[in-house]
């Protein structure tokens, strides 16, 4: 098995992942015949907006309709990534169009990427150079909240202190 980074804890609700039933994952793509068959099987309303998406610790992608959480998709396991993910159509393959680590639950970091870009190679899925939309996740260490930074502030919205430069959402990591 190839390297393929760290590992996110669901950090999110704690009801949200007491609701994730066994077998309630979302659907494994592990080959371009994988995602033909689940993509042939979703509606122009779910085609119109972006899935949820995960990419648990085996390095498989698992996809789900855009209003299922993060932690259901996953299983309520831990993930390698996960955020939103949108395909097009181009010549004779798939493609993603647009990809974010967009997940409140697990809040990856950026450098989750390369478990996102190994995953869609796997399912030969032609992919961006890096996510389309950056998210980036800090916990404040005064507050404890967790914040999403914008513009390069590194400030909590929540009580003004400073947070870290680096990533630290997961205090048992």
């Amino acid at each position: 098995m190839r390297a393929r980074g760290q590992s996110y804890r669901y950090v999110g609700p704690v009801e949200l992942k007491a609701a994730v039933r066994p077998g309630s994952s979302g659907c494994p793509i592990s080959s371009a015949a994988d995602f033909d068959g689940w993509i042939a099987e979703r509606s122009a309303a779910e085609l119109a907006e972006p899935f949820t998406f995960v990419v648990g610790t085996d390095g498989v992608l698992r996809m789900a309709p855009r209003r299922s959480e993060h932690v259901a998709c996953a299983g309520g396991d831990m993930v390698l990534s996960a955020g939103e993910i949108s395909f097009t159509r181009e010549a004779d393959r798939w493609t993603v169009s647009e990809v974010s680590n967009q997940s409140t639950g697990y809040c990856p970091d950026v450098t989750s990427w390369s478990a996102v870009a190994l995953a869609l190679d796997d399912g030969e899925l032609g992919r961006p150079s890096g996510f389309t939309h950056e998210v980036v996740f800090r916990r404040c260490p005064d507050c404890q909240e967790h914040n999403l930074v914008r513009e390069d502030d590194f400030v909590c919205v929540f009580c003004g202190s400073e947070l870290p430069e680096t990533w630290n959402v997961d205090p048992a990591v």
